[in-house]
């Protein structure tokens, strides 16, 4: 059965899932809705899409699923109302900024029996399945030891910052997501380190834009995660799993890859510029999988306990760098 998708918010991200929902021949994007009406309408007539308002769509008998791509402090309560609504919902991290408003936010969804899936579209990247499948075929035994690379070409704009909540829960929850899909447990310990060392400017909006993460799992399992809003060479995303019995990893991706050789030496074509080229695959994987789970009648993975548990890591980081200090999960989830 074709999906018939409502898009809300249709700034960067949700162009991005627009372009996935039309190249999936088992959807179809009915309705765009946006505060701006010349984004709203770009999309709309990529796609032959309506322009609605988020009410409407809620209502409407022709949309069966949404994909929320509007500013964070909207995600929960849009999730309830179309939870409400009867319709299937996608819905870009995190879900709030709150670890409370987020649990009465899942309690709606569970009351309503409501399919949510959370956008942690690194899970769906080829690569970074491709490791997960081979911890999963025993290559590398045991996993002991993840290291996680995460470094945006710059900083996004400052009113940007002012309302994603800070790198930890904006970047790095990515990676405290993706901690928890190769360690195959669930982190206890959260120490961080936070600088503001790319833009001075940074740290008037209260917030940081170079991190370093070590998670550790009740046995001893540890991940280290590296952030920095500026790498001047493109957009550095990387991974390496070390087990017991050897290790995989994940390099960068180019837009070709080849490698040139001559009298000054080797050289190789830049890196993919930012997420929305370098995760084109992952972004059209993930909203596949939650046709697949409407169609199905399934549940959505990555879920609602997901994005709990990512956040619930991002704010231990953020405890741990005020208090100069090791937090336990346990103190920030309650």
């Amino acid at each position: 059965m074709s999906v018939r998708f409502g898009l809300l918010g249709a700034g960067r991200i949700g162009k991005v899932h627009a372009r996935a929902v039309g190249g999936n021949p088992d959807a179809k994007l009915v309705a765009v809705a946006d505060a701006m009406p010349a984004a709203a309408k770009e999309i709309a007539t990529t796609y032959g899409a309506e322009i609605r308002t988020i009410d409407k769509i809620a209502a409407a008998k022709d949309i069966d699923a949404v994909i929320i791509c509007t500013p964070t402090d909207t995600h929960a309560d849009l999730i309830e109302k179309f939870a409400r609504a009867g319709k299937a919902i996608f819905c870009e991290k995190p879900i709030d900024l709150s670890i409370a408003r987020v649990k009465q936010c899942l309690a709606v969804v569970a009351e309503t029996k409501a399919l949510l899936m959370v956008g942690f579209n690194r899970r769906f990247d080829p690569h970074f399945q491709a490791v997960r499948q081979a911890i999963d075929d025993g290559a590398v035994g045991k996993v002991e030891m993840v290291n996680i690379t995460s470094r945006d070409p710059g900083p996004p704009p400052y009113e940007y910052i002012d309302r994603s909540g800070g790198i930890f829960r904006d970047m790095t929850i990515h990676d405290f997501d993706m901690a928890r899909f190769l360690l195959g447990a669930e982190p206890a310990t959260v120490s961080a380190q936070a600088s503001v060392l790319v833009d001075k400017e940074i740290g008037k909006h209260n917030d940081f834009d170079s991190v370093s993460v070590i998670l550790t799992t009740r046995t001893g399992q540890q991940c280290v995660i590296s952030n920095s809003r500026r790498a001047t060479y493109g957009y550095d995303q990387r991974i390496e799993v070390l087990g017991s019995r050897g290790m995989v990893s994940a390099e960068n991706q180019r837009a070709v890859s080849i490698e040139v050789a001559g009298s000054k030496g080797f050289t190789r074509p830049p890196l993919l510029n930012f997420f929305m080229t370098r995760y084109i695959a992952a972004y059209a994987n993930e909203i596949a999988a939650f046709i697949t789970a409407v169609n199905t009648r399934t549940p959505g993975k990555p879920d609602g306990s997901d994005g709990l548990a990512a956040l619930a890591l991002a704010e231990a980081a953020l405890r741990s760098v005020k208090e100069k200090r090791t937090v336990a999960v346990k103190e920030v989830l309650g």
